[in-house]
């Protein structure tokens, strides 16, 4: 603790509550935190430091697709918000690359700017370049998997570059997310874009954020709870169940899109997660599919 101390002095902070880290405002204290403004080289430091004290580090950018128990979290909570982008040439295409904390929603709007595609199906998608290349997030027909290159992950005994075949990606999965141990950050990602018309590439953004209005609910939320089974639509499955608006304390399915639950300003971790059991055994028993949650739960919950 004495190396993380001397590396950031008061930006250490103890118990701090993490509810205001996370997309459905939900969620106890972090035993310790520290929020990543700087560069990767610090964030770097940083980790290795807690690694090297024996504490547990799990990383945090923009909240979604977690739900963090009431007890908290032990350890080390990263709170992501490293912003560094770079653009150019590199293995005879246009790329970037991302820090991990850069949110995709502000990435996307960046590559347009510039003339670059690939990346408007992000341009309402909440969370950051690190959580997008773990969970391999996706949206309106394409993911991370289509346009990521490599990525720089940090583990205790160094930093560590992956392929994209490393990766082994599949629908909301990599080989990541499938590390029971954490014991890595997403520090860099470098995306492969295709040169394209600005004007053209916000048309597409402008399509997409208008159909994200007509079918996705405003709110605190984590974004979709389950994953789509295959040949089917969890919301459609828990629709078909009677679901929508159902609630448990204050979390709610949504009235617009079953697969969204929303915090109407009371909920706890413990709505939000007897919701998500709630839920996933009614359709269970009603159409035989178990679905598979999609959000990940971080802290001691049991």
């Amino acid at each position: 603790m004495a190396d993380l101390f001397a590396l950031l002095g008061g930006r250490l902070l103890r118990e701090e509550p993490l509810a205001r880290y996370t997309a459905a405002r939900l969620g106890g204290p972090a035993e310790w935190l520290y929020v990543a403004r700087g560069p990767l080289e610090e964030l770097a430091q940083v980790v290795t430091a807690a690694w090297d004290a024996g504490l547990p580090v799990r990383v945090l950018g923009g909240g979604s697709n977690v739900l963090v128990a009431e007890r908290g979290v032990r350890g080390l909570v990263v709170i992501n918000h490293t912003d560094s982008v770079e653009f150019g040439e590199w293995h005879g295409g246009r790329q970037a690359a991302a820090a991990s904390g850069v949110g995709l929603a502000a990435l996307a709007k960046r590559c347009q700017r510039r003339g670059l595609a690939g990346l408007e199906w992000a341009v309402n998608v909440p969370g950051t370049v690190g959580g997008a290349v773990v969970n391999n997030a996706g949206a309106h027909g394409s993911d991370m998997a289509a346009i990521l290159r490599e990525v720089v992950i940090l583990e205790p005994n160094g930093p560590r570059l992956l392929s994209l075949a490393d990766l082994d990606y599949a629908y909301r999965h990599s080989s990541l997310k499938a590390r029971a141990d954490r014991g890595f950050v997403v520090l860099l990602a470098q995306l492969a874009l295709t040169p394209d018309d600005p004007a053209a590439i916000q048309a597409r953004m402008d399509d997409f954020t208008a159909r994200r209005k007509q079918t996705q609910p405003p709110g605190a939320s984590l974004g979709s709870i389950f994953k789509n089974p295959p040949g089917d639509y969890a919301g459609r499955l828990i629709e078909a169940a009677g679901l929508k608006g159902f609630q448990i304390g204050g979390a709610q399915v949504s009235a617009l899109h079953a697969n969204f639950f929303i915090n109407t300003g009371a909920a706890t971790a413990s709505d939000y997660y007897a919701l998500v059991q709630h839920v996933r055994d009614v359709v269970a028993s009603r159409t035989g599919v178990f679905l598979e949650i999609e959000i990940e739960l971080v802290g001691e919950w049991f």
